[in-house]
């Protein structure tokens, strides 16, 4: 028996964005464009008939504020949706509120060719509504926070894709010089922008250095830095290649690279490179814990939490190989349970934690 597909309201002013997005999705399996409105007033009058499972707003909508209206619809009834933005810098703090509102993700307004053809892949927007419907949408009532779509592409460069940490990054050991300064590495994915500010803005400035990969597209991952940096104490940033890891400063990994540790000496920084997608993302968790494992070895500490599929978790057990300390987010605080799951299925934690324990949990390693 065929499961019941996944039901979506698409909402936005543009009718060619409608229409081409009700065509791209309509050739996917498992997935059914519901409906369409060109406003929030519209696709409010239709929900009262049929509930949908996933809904795709854009950020700019007519006769009714789509801010507004994605508060009254987190207020009333909890649902998933994505917002759909053209990236435009002026908008951004409009983006970092409705992710803050409770939204699970953004991705990229498509763009359609000369025929009406998607010139995206389709597989971007399924895996982004594949992964809201998975989420646990009570857990993105507002902190307030933020949240991510998942990247991907197309299925015939899935297995080239694959498990190719190494295409980055060999596997191997270190150097061989010791070094005291510990490193804390933390991977996510959906829900992880609100997971991200729960830890961060509750550690203190004596905070060892932090790398982070995040799963976020392109430019929107240094709005997410800013908007970390405002409410935290220690500093948060967007990484750059040579950027120095230092106690209470935090560096996340941009959108559409890969972010490594590396060391110098005693010091530690980090390279931002291009590359292939690993596990289906760039940047790669398990890029980033690789590079813990081989250059901080036992003096790192590695956090996965909430994240739809598998990246990270081998990372993180090369990470834990290597003698670090290592923290799985549990299940029950998680908005997705895939990332954390799979590392625990291999051994890479040896803890299991809810994302209330992880910032004290951290304080304490730190200072071991």
């Amino acid at each position: 028996m065929n499961e019941t597909p996944i039901q979506v309201l698409i909402v936005g002013d543009s009718a060619v964005v409608r229409q081409g997005l009700s065509q791209a999705l309509a050739r996917q399996p498992g997935i059914e464009v519901m409906s369409t409105a060109s406003d929030p007033l519209v696709a409010l009058d239709r929900m009262r008939r049929n509930w949908p499972d996933v809904l795709i707003l854009d950020i700019d909508t007519p006769r009714m504020d789509s801010l507004a209206f994605l508060r009254k619809l987190m207020a009333e009834r909890p649902t998933p949706v994505i917002i759909c933005s053209s990236l435009s810098v002026t908008g951004s703090d409009t983006l970092m509120q409705a992710l803050a509102a409770g939204a699970v993700s953004i991705m990229s307004k498509p763009q359609f060719g000369p025929r009406g053809i998607l010139d995206d892949p389709a597989n971007n927007i399924v895996a982004a509504i594949r992964a809201a419907f998975r989420t646990n949408v009570r857990l993105r009532r507002p902190l307030p926070g933020t949240s991510t779509v998942t990247p991907a592409k197309p299925p015939e460069l899935d297995r080239l894709a694959r498990n190719t940490a190494d295409a980055i990054l060999a596997a191997g050991t270190g150097p061989v010089l010791k070094t005291v300064d510990k490193v804390i590495a933390i991977g996510t994915s959906t829900g992880g922008t609100q997971a991200l500010e729960a830890v961060l803005t509750r550690l203190p400035l004596t905070m060892a250095g932090i790398v982070v990969v995040q799963h976020m597209p392109e430019q929107f991952t240094a709005m997410f830095a800013e908007r970390l940096n405002s409410l935290c104490m220690i500093e948060v940033r967007e990484g750059r290649s040579n950027d120095r890891v230092l106690p209470g400063r935090a560096l996340i990994a941009p959108g559409g690279k890969h972010m490594l540790l590396k060391r110098s000496g005693a010091q530690y920084f980090v390279e931002v490179v291009d590359g292939p997608l690993v596990n289906r993302h760039k940047p790669s968790v398990d890029v980033l814990f690789r590079s813990v494992a081989r250059f901080a070895g036992s003096n790192a500490i590695g956090v996965i939490m909430t994240g739809m599929g598998d990246d990270g978790a081998r990372g993180l057990k090369e990470m834990n190989d290597a003698g670090a300390a290592t923290i799985a987010q549990d299940e029950a605080s998680c908005v997705v349970f895939g990332m954390p799951k799979e590392a625990i299925k291999l051994g890479a934690a040896d803890r299991v934690m809810s994302l209330k324990q992880i910032p004290a949990a951290l304080i304490e390693a730190n200072k071991g």
